[in-house]
């Protein structure tokens, strides 16, 4: 990694791949938020609901993940960096209370704490940047597209119903574009994936982390719910389904393609361009597809032997093709691998479609949980075979 030019107190050193304390400080906001995004999304099972959840996950992720990149660049131990860290935590803890009213009356909160995050962060890079390096510009630009979204997230924090969800389709859609766009500013140009110099082991840690978090958040509201329930056998055997499903997410995720993942991201020649792809955008439908699972999860344990109405079908088996996508999409970013295994676990979910409308939702939710863990297993067994007999 070459270092950019910057204040020397504040840059991190070229191989320093630790993640610090204050990293894993910053991210318990995040448990809330995760947490908060999945509650709203129980209450707002319909299609205006399901689509401001995600739009308000785009905001979530995009919050976390740009500072994930900036404490690649600066030492979160420094103290400038450290006051600044804990700034825009306060700041997320306000962002993550206002979620679950985001399209009621704290819709204003919400959006603007986002615009304090994003426009702040941007702002001290570039007062802590040498002018003249490459990186202060490619920050420069970034400051241009978040200063053009903050209007359109802020507009719809003022307004209400459809308006607020189209105003803050618009802005997310400015911040997920920016940097596919490379940040294209009329005179400034565009940045080039080589011009954003990371440290690809500290960038694949961090990533690794907030899926500890979602599946971590997936346990929590599982084991809440299952608290206050009345502990019969269904419900024992619904608990024991959603579990052993976020077990077989953990290790579809960290069996062996995560370690391999972060090895491949630190010796790349271009690691900008692969973390922007790999682990900028392609974690998004992984960590919605545990949310999703989580919702499923929930319905779930409290009617095991009811209807399962669209909601639980696409809720427990929607969650797992989203978290599979993103994770074979994600393995061939970075590996250059096809798994015929994840995708067959993925086609086998989505024909388990039609049979929701007659299997009742705890029958549904283990015959999705034995599909992926079959699939992890199968996964680690050939991995395992191909290591003991490359030839």
């Amino acid at each position: 990694m070459t270092s950019p030019a910057g204040r020397p107190d504040v840059l991190r050193g070229p191989e320093d791949a630790r993640v610090t304390t204050i990293e894993l400080f910053f991210d318990v906001v995040y448990v809330l938020a995760v947490t908060q995004l999945t509650e709203l999304l129980l209450h707002r099972l319909h299609p205006a609901g399901v689509a401001g959840a995600a739009v308000l996950l785009l905001a979530i992720w995009w919050a976390w993940v740009d500072t994930a990149w900036i404490t690649n660049w600066f030492d979160p131990d420094q103290p400038r960096v450290r006051v600044l860290l804990i700034a825009l935590m306060g700041i997320s803890l306000v962002m993550s209370s206002a979620l679950p009213e985001a399209y009621g009356d704290r819709g204003l909160w919400f959006a603007a704490a986002y615009v304090a995050l994003s426009v702040g962060r941007s702002l001290f890079v570039a007062s802590a940047l040498a002018r003249r390096s490459e990186l202060h510009r490619n920050f420069q630009r970034l400051l241009v597209w978040r200063t053009v979204s903050a209007p359109l997230w802020l507009a719809g924090g003022f307004a209400a119903g459809p308006l607020r969800l189209g105003l803050w389709v618009a802005a997310v859609a400015v911040d997920t574009t920016a940097a596919a766009g490379g940040f294209y500013v009329p005179k400034w140009g565009r940045s080039t994936p080589a011009e954003w110099t990371i440290n690809g082991a500290h960038l694949a840690e961090r990533a690794r982390l907030f899926v500890i978090i979602a599946l971590g958040k997936s346990i929590l509201v599982t084991g809440t719910v299952f608290d206050a329930l009345g502990h019969g056998w269904t419900t024992l055997a619904a608990l024991s389904s959603a579990f052993l499903g976020s077990v077989a997410l953990w290790w579809i995720y960290f069996d062996r393609s995560s370690d391999a993942a972060r090895r491949v991201l630190a010796e790349a020649e271009e690691p900008g361009r692969l973390g922007r792809s790999a682990y900028t955008y392609l974690h998004i439908p992984m960590v919605a597809g545990v949310i999703v699972t989580a919702v499923g999860d929930d319905l779930t344990l409290r009617h095991p032997t009811g209807e399962s109405r669209p909601a639980v079908i696409v809720g427990v088996l929607g969650g797992p093709v989203l978290f599979l996508a993103g994770f074979l999409l994600f393995k061939n970013a970075v590996l250059g691998v096809r798994s015929r295994t994840y995708l067959t676990a993925l086609l086998a979910l989505v024909a388990l479609g039609p049979l929701g409308l007659v299997l009742n939702p705890l029958t549904l939710s283990a015959l999705a949980t034995l599909v992926v863990a079959t699939a992890a297993a199968r996964s680690t067994l050939l991995v395992a075979r191909t290591a003991k007999n490359p030839g």
